[in-house]
């Protein structure tokens, strides 16, 4: 049942097909018993709703989980669901740093990340459509952090990205944007060697895991801090692109 709600969740204000629902609960082998199966799911769901909001039975079927032609439909308001907020902030956040407002910038993207409680889903068994949004999500909250970071950079806060840069960079090894920026703190704390260490790690993962060399912009910082070449924080650093490295079953592929 838990599976059921967090797809028409994520799927807020959108028809859900039946069929979409089923195969995300069953894959591709559904017992003969899968629409009463499900029918059952949505009557159950409609009374915890009615339960934890008041509402009648009727009126949750006709106002928040709603059967529509094919499938069903979860009626949501503003605000009502976080991973909006977080686009929202996101949003915000961006014309921040567009306007040249890092300060602002700095809040709202803070603000932002500060609605994640861990993993999205977390509680939930996911077939495809959620396992899906749930690598959306990670990937969202990486950029997202790419930008705080970035901000934090250019605001002088070297030290203070420290740890958590050694963290998501132990959590992502193959993610250049994150490793980039964790070298150019280290750099910038006087810490250079390993800032050159990060990058051979960088590079040995890529090579080893992935038989891909690092990309234009980890190589040229590392040519930089090689060089012991003035980086100023402040005009040089650049926008991340939301770069990722990831493992397809054809073989490594570069998403940007």
């Amino acid at each position: 049942m838990r599976s059921v709600l967090a797809t028409l969740l994520v799927h807020a204000d959108q028809v859900v097909p039946v069929s979409s629902l089923i195969r995300e609960l069953w894959d591709e082998e559904p017992p003969v018993s899968c629409l009463t199966t499900l029918q059952t799911y949505i009557l159950n769901l409609r009374k915890l709703l009615a339960s934890a909001t008041g509402m009648s039975g009727r009126q949750v079927a006709s106002e928040l989980l709603v059967t529509r032609s094919g499938g069903y439909l979860f009626r949501t308001a503003h605000g009502d669901l976080d991973v909006h907020r977080f686009h929202e902030l996101v949003a915000d956040g961006r014309r921040a740093l567009s306007s040249g407002d890092d300060q602002a910038a700095l809040c709202t993207l803070s603000s932002a990340l500060q609605l994640w409680r861990g993993p999205a889903l977390v509680d939930v068994v996911a077939g495809r459509i959620l396992e899906g949004r749930r690598q959306q999500f990670e990937e969202s909250r990486l950029v997202v952090l790419e930008y705080l970071v970035d901000t934090q950079l250019r605001l002088g806060m070297y030290r203070e990205v420290l740890t958590e840069l050694a963290a998501l960079t132990a959590d992502n090894p193959y993610h250049e944007g994150l490793h980039a920026q964790y070298m150019r703190a280290l750099y910038l704390n006087g810490r250079r060697a390993q800032a050159l260490e990060l990058f051979q790690r960088l590079r040995v993962n890529l090579v080893n895991h992935l038989g891909l060399e690092p990309g234009p912009m980890a190589q040229e910082l590392h040519r930089s801090i090689l060089n012991a070449e003035s980086i100023d924080a402040q005009g040089n650093l650049r926008r991340p692109t939301g770069d990722i490295v990831r493992m397809s079953s054809s073989g490594a592929v570069r998403v940007y």
